[in-house]
């Protein structure tokens, strides 16, 4: 959009805790915004909606890193996948 309606935001970097450890995954702002309702949409806490997301993509043949999976992972929830 150009009418200013929208605005882009650099990534931020957000500590998350899978499997009793931490990581540190960098997203942009909307799309931690989507992960979080998406983990209030389920009644999850964030680290756990992370941790299913993470144990769906080692579980793929070629995974991606995991920032790149939680995107993928919010398009796919958002056309109902």
């Amino acid at each position: 959009m150009s009418d200013g309606a929208f605005a882009y935001r650099s990534p931020v970097k957000h500590s998350v805790t899978i499997a009793g450890h931490e990581t540190a995954i960098t997203l942009e702002p909307i799309f931690w915004d989507a992960l979080r309702g998406a983990a209030l949409a389920r009644s999850l806490p964030l680290n756990a909606l992370v941790a299913q997301i993470d144990v769906e993509r080692i579980a793929t043949a070629n995974p991606p890193n995991l920032a790149s999976a939680i995107r993928q992972w919010l398009m796919m929830a958002g056309k109902g996948g």
